[in-house]
């Protein structure tokens, strides 16, 4: 249970805080699974835990390569204090390896490699089942400048590399992952949310096996055993 218990919103994954510091949030990460914009749910011993560890590690990494986040420090069993953001529309989805979804409605086989990642833009509205929108329709349709949007496109891309190196490291391909982005008090443009197996295609190098949400969308088994292996893996190289 949260120390804190001025509850501000209860999403999918996480629970937010109101703390005692006006511009600060506590995250509480949830155990709850969900798919398909939450027609599936289930749920795992100590999942909160174990994705608050996967995200707080990897903020850690990423803030040590430049990249700025909400992430504060972690706190609690499963709680993250992060910074206030107003939350930027928009989840940024990146791709390295055609997967899911993209593929089949493609008609591509999964697990065939981009020459180049692809980075795509969807309207967070899950009565809208999150649709996918262009960058013309981001510019002219909700008035978002194209130089804010290129910012966040590039930052996504920054990531992208700094995660393709550190999961390589840990032997997992990064097949795809999906981020979003909100403004601080002085209008700086922060990573926020988080980056887990929850937001993240991850498979095993050697075997192709998966080790991410895909385990629970399509019935695979071993969901909590494959997050704690990301976790572990990652403890192993992020000290």
């Amino acid at each position: 249970m949260s120390q804190y218990s001025d509850l501000l919103y209860e999403g999918k994954a996480k629970k937010v805080f109101k703390t005692p510091a006006p511009d600060q949030y506590y995250l509480e990460f949830k155990d709850s699974l969900t798919a398909f914009n939450a027609l599936k749910k289930g749920t795992f011993e100590n999942k909160g835990q174990v994705n608050r560890d996967i995200a707080a590690r990897v903020f850690e990494y990423l803030g040590g390569r430049g990249i700025a986040s909400h992430y504060v420090r972690a706190e609690g069993r499963n709680g993250m204090v992060v910074k206030k953001v107003e939350i930027i529309p928009f989840e940024v989805v990146v791709r390295n390896v055609l997967a899911g979804s993209t593929a089949k409605k493609l008609g591509i086989e999964e697990g065939v490699a981009l020459s180049e990642p692809l980075v795509e833009f969807y309207l967070k509205n899950d009565e809208l089942a999150d649709p996918f929108v262009s960058e013309e329709q981001i510019r002219i349709i909700y008035k978002i400048a194209n130089a804010q949007m290129l910012e966040i496109k590039n930052y996504a891309l920054k990531i992208n590399e700094y995660l393709k190196e550190l999961f390589l490291g840990i032997g997992i391909r990064l097949i795809d992952f999906k981020v979003e982005f909100g403004k601080d008090g002085q209008g700086n443009v922060l990573l926020a949310d988080e980056i887990t197996p929850d937001c993240c295609r991850l498979w095993d190098i050697k075997t192709n096996e998966k080790l991410d949400k895909d385990r629970f969308r399509r019935d695979l088994g071993s969901v909590k055993e494959s997050y704690e292996d990301v976790k572990q893996r990652l403890m192993q190289v992020l000290k």
